[in-house]
């Protein structure tokens, strides 16, 4: 059945309700004042369909719905139910000055040759930002040499 609304003109409500098409044009009881009251064309209008695959809202304001959420393209590719501006990726935390100089320090030293790694290997300057970030353990420390190759 139809969702048909009416306007009460004694208490100037509007209210909506269900009847048969046939029954439309018919006055209905106000539910407040109980009067009659008369059908009138509808106040708001909403309504979905599907547009490139994705619901879109009408009338259509170029955006897409992802999960019900508005989002401004649609989801190219990644992982299912997942979309970029809705699941946005945590971006790197950013390194604090007292990391920053420490890094500094142990490239100056890598630099003398007086850092190493948790195996006693030498690590070369270029490669202790990238051995940090990996969570691998520097010390200070001279190479040890390995009797079995002299």
């Amino acid at each position: 059945m139809p969702l048909y609304e009416y306007y009460c003109e004694p208490c100037h409500g509007i209210f909506e309700e269900l009847r048969p098409m046939r029954e439309a044009t018919e006055p209905v009881p106000c539910p407040d004042c109980f009067k009659d009251a008369t059908r009138i064309m509808p106040t708001s209008f909403a309504a979905f369909t599907f547009r490139e695959g994705y619901p879109r809202r009408i009338p259509d304001d170029g955006k897409y719905y992802h999960l019900g959420t508005k989002v401004s393209k649609p989801a190219t590719g990644g992982r299912p139910n997942e979309h970029p501006e809705v699941n946005k990726p945590t971006p790197k935390p950013r390194k604090l000055k007292g990391e920053i100089s420490e890094l500094r320090d142990m490239q100056q030293a890598a630099a003398k040759g007086d850092v190493v790694d948790n195996y006693g290997n030498t690590v070369r300057p270029r490669e202790v930002a990238k051995m940090k970030d990996e969570g691998r353990i520097l010390k200070k420390g001279t190479a040890r040499s390995d009797p079995s190759l002299g």
